[in-house]
C-alpha cells in the first residue's frame, strides 16, 4: 500500500448529484417568488380586469334604458316622468313545478294563481316573462327564494294627464323607446344613459336569481333631456271637455280641435278625438292617429278669406267693389276652357256682392269669380306662400303635407280655377295648416311658426330655448299687406259673426269681438272617384279679441251623423264648440292677471327638480 496517497477532503466540490439538489431548491424558492409575485399582480395591479372577468363568467349582464327626462307643459305641470319601479319576472324554462311555484307565487302577490301558472306554461320556450309590475319591497323579498323567479329594478314612464296630451306627448313601448307623438320625434334627447342590470347566472349563462343591490356594479344614473312644452293643460281641459261632447252628440268619427298664439306660433292646446290613455293598453292604434297633424282634407269654405286677402294684395278686387253673383248659377269660362255649373249653398240666390258680403254669405260664386280674375298661377304661388302643400313643421310626428294642385296644370283648369278658391278640388289640407295660415291674418300678415316646444332642460337643470316665434316671424316677414291682414280680420270677419245673415252667429260671444269663418266640405272618397254620400267636414276656424288678437281657435268635426237631424255645416256644428273654447281660454288668461298676449313665456332660470320627478305608490 503506497503510504504516500492522500485521502479526499470532505470539503472537496460537490459532485453532480448534489449540485443537481441545489440546483432544484432554487428553482423551487424561485418559483415561490415568482408564484407570490404573479399572485400579488393579480390580486392587487390586475384587480379590477379579473373581477371584470369573473362577472362575465358567473354573471348575465342584461341593458336597461335609463331614466327619461320629465316632459312639463307650459305651466310646469308634468305631462310624463319616469318613476323607478320594481318587477317581478319568471324564467319559465327553468321552473321546474310551474303549478307550485304560481300557488306560492299568488299567495304572496295576491294575483290569480292560474293565471300566473297560464303565463309560465305557455311561455316554456322563453326565459323572461314579467309576473308583476310596481311590485313592493316585501314581496320582492319573499319571492326571490323560488328557483327561476327573479326581481329588478325599471325605469317605468308615467302620464299623470292621462288621455289628455296623449296624441302630443306620446308614449314609450315596453323596450323603453318612444313610440309617438314627442316621446318619438325626441326619442333620443329624452332617453337616459343605457344602464346594466346584472344577474347570477348558471352553467347555460340562463339568469337564476338578479343580484342583491350590494353585489351590483354601481351605475351612475344619467336622466334624458327634459323638455318644456307650450301647451297649457288647463286650455287643453277647456277644448277636451267642449269638443268631446260635441262629438259624441253628433256621433262623429272623429274631430280636432287647436288653440295657437296667432303672434308667435306657439300651440296652447291640441285635441284629437278619440284619445287614448298612453299608460295602457294601446292596441287599437286608429285611436293613436293625430288628426289635427296627419290628416288631411278638402278645407270647404275655410279658405274664402285667405283667397280674398290674397286677390285684395294682388289689386285683383277692391274692397268697395261689387261682384256680380249671377242670382244663385254660374257657368263661365277660363283660357277658353268651362267652369261648369257652380252653385251656391243651399240654392241660396244672390246679387251684386262685395269681397265682404261675399265672406259673410260664404258665396261660391263670388269666390269662383275671384279665381278666374287672379289666375291658376298666382293663386297657386300665393297659396303656397300661406304654407299650403307643405308641412308645417310643427314638432309632431307624421305631418301631412296636404295637397295643392296648380289649376293651370290640371287637365281642366277653368274647373280647377274656379273651385279652388273655395277649398275644393286640388287642394287637402291639415288642421295646424289652417292654424297656420289665419294666425298669418291674425298676425297682421307676418308668417309664423307652428311649434309645441318651448324649451329644453339640460341635465344641469338650465333651459336651453329652441323656439322664438318672433323670431321666425321677422325673418320670414309680410306674406300680405299688413292693412289688408287688419281689414279681413276686424272688419270682413267679423262681419261673418255679427251680421244678421252671417254663416258665423253661434260663435258669437258678448264679452269678446270674435272674427272668424265657417266651412263646410264634402268628404272626398279614397279611391277619388268622387265624394261620399252625405259624409261632411264640418269647420270653424275664428279669434279674439277682434281688435288685438290674442288666440286662434280651430274645430274640425269629421262626419257627423246627419240621421240625427241636428244639423252637420261648420256654423252650427262647430261654431258653438269655438264660441266656449274662446270664451272660456280668454277668461282663464285675463283672471291670471296676465296680458292676453304674452310676448314672451317666462322659465325659470334654473329647474333643478325636472329630472327628479317621481312617484311613490305603496
Amino acid at each position: 500500500m503506497a503510504r504516500g496517497r492522500k485521502k479526499k477532503s470532505l470539503k472537496a466540490e460537490p459532485g453532480p448529484r448534489r449540485k443537481a439538489i441545489v440546483g432544484l431548491m432554487c428553482l423551487v424558492m424561485g418559483m415561490f417568488v415568482g408564484l407570490g409575485a404573479r399572485c400579488y399582480y393579480i390580486q392587487v395591479e390586475r384587480h379590477e380586469h379579473y373581477v371584470d372577468v369573473s362577472l362575465v363568467q358567473q354573471r348575465t349582464r342584461t341593458p336597461q334604458q335609463g331614466p327619461r327626462g320629465a316632459i312639463l307643459d307650459a305651466r310646469l305641470n308634468i305631462l310624463a316622468a319616469a318613476n323607478q319601479t320594481r318587477v317581478i319576472f319568471a324564467d319559465p324554462q327553468i321552473i321546474e313545478r310551474p303549478i307550485e311555484t304560481a300557488s306560492a307565487l299568488a299567495e304572496i302577490l295576491g294575483m290569480d294563481a292560474g293565471e300566473i301558472a297560464q303565463t309560465i306554461v305557455k311561455n316554456r320556450h322563453k326565459q323572461y316573462m314579467v309576473i308583476k309590475t310596481e311590485a313592493t319591497q316585501a314581496q320582492c323579498n319573499a319571492v326571490v327564494k323560488f328557483r327561476g323567479i327573479g326581481v329588478e329594478l325599471q325605469w317605468q314612464r308615467y302620464y299623470p294627464m292621462g288621455p289628455l296630451t296623449s296624441h302630443v306627448v306620446g308614449y314609450v313601448g315596453r323596450e323603453g323607446y318612444g313610440q309617438a307623438g314627442l316621446e318619438l320625434v325626441y326619442n333620443k334627447e329624452l332617453a337616459g344613459e343605457s344602464q346594466d342590470q346584472y344577474f347570477l347566472s348558471d352553467i347555460k349563462r340562463r339568469p337564476i336569481s338578479v343580484l342583491n343591490q350590494s353585489e351590483m356594479i354601481p351605475v351612475q344614473e344619467t336622466y334624458g333631456q327634459g323638455m318644456i312644452l307650450t301647451l297649457d293643460t288647463t286650455i287643453q281641459g277647456f277644448v277636451h271637455k267642449a269638443l268631446e261632447k260635441q262629438w259624441r252628440e253628433y256621433q262623429a268619427e272623429s274631430a280636432c280641435a287647436i288653440v295657437a298664439n296667432p303672434r308667435t306660433g306657439a300651440i296652447l292646446a291640441m285635441v284629437s278625438l278619440p284619445d287614448y290613455d298612453p299608460s295602457a293598453s294601446k292596441d287599437d292604434l286608429a285611436r293613436q292617429q293625430n288628426h289635427a297633424v296627419q290628416d288631411w282634407f278638402e278645407p270647404g269654405s275655410v279658405l274664402k278669406p285667405i283667397v280674398v286677402a290674397l286677390a285684395l294684395d294682388e289689386g285683383v278686387i277692391k274692397k268697395h267693389e261689387k261682384i256680380y253673383c249671377e242670382m244663385g248659377r254660374f257657368k263661365g269660362t277660363y283660357k277658353g276652357r268651362n267652369t261648369g255649373p257652380i252653385t251656391e249653398y243651399n240654392d241660396h240666390t244672390y246679387p251684386d256682392l262685395t269681397a265682404k258680403e261675399i265672406l259673410i254669405h260664404s258665396s261660391n260664386i263670388g269666390m269662383a269669380k275671384i279665381g278666374i280674375r287672379m289666375g291658376g298661377d298666382r293663386l297657386y304661388k300665393g297659396l303656397r306662400l300661406f304654407g299650403f302643400g307643405q308641412r308645417t313643421g310643427v314638432n309632431l310626428p307624421q305631418e301631412s303635407p296636404g295637397v295643392l294642385k296648380n289649376p293651370d296644370e290640371s287637365v281642366s283648369p277653368g274647373y280647377a280655377v274656379a273651385r279652388l278658391p273655395f277649398g275644393q278640388g286640388g287642394i287637402c289640407v291639415s288642421a295646424v295648416q289652417l292654424i297656420r295660415a289665419f294666425s298669418v291674418l291674425a298676425n297682421e300678415g307676418r308668417m309664423v311658426q307652428p311649434h309645441v316646444i318651448q324649451a329644453f332642460v339640460g341635465t344641469d337643470g338650465l333651459p336651453q330655448r329652441r323656439h322664438s316665434g318672433y323670431e321666425i316671424a321677422s325673418q320670414v316677414g309680410y306674406i300680405i299687406d299688413p292693412d289688408i291682414a287688419k281689414y279681413l280680420v276686424q272688419d270682413a270677419l267679423v262681419a261673418v259673426i255679427n251680421h244678421p245673415e252671417g254663416t258665423g252667429r253661434k260663435a258669437a260671444l258678448k264679452r269678446w269681438q270674435v272674427f272668424g269663418k265657417t266651412g263646410t266640405a264634402q268628404i272626398a272618397r279614397s279611391d277619388g272617384a268622387g265624394y261620399e254620400e252625405n259624409a261632411f267636414m264640418a269647420s270653424f276656424i275664428g279669434g279674439a279679441p277682434a281688435e288685438d288678437p290674442a288666440v286662434v281657435v280651430l274645430v274640425t268635426i269629421r262626419h257627423p251623423n246627419r240621421k240625427l237631424n241636428k244639423g252637420y255645416t261648420g256654423g252650427t256644428v262647430s261654431g258653438p264648440v269655438v264660441a266656449e273654447i274662446l270664451d272660456r281660454t280668454l277668461t282663464y288668461l285675463d283672471a291670471r292677471g296676465v296680458p292676453l298676449i304674452e310676448k314672451k313665456q317666462e322659465i325659470p332660470e334654473r329647474l333643478k327638480f325636472l329630472n327628479n320627478v317621481s312617484f311613490v305608490y305603496p
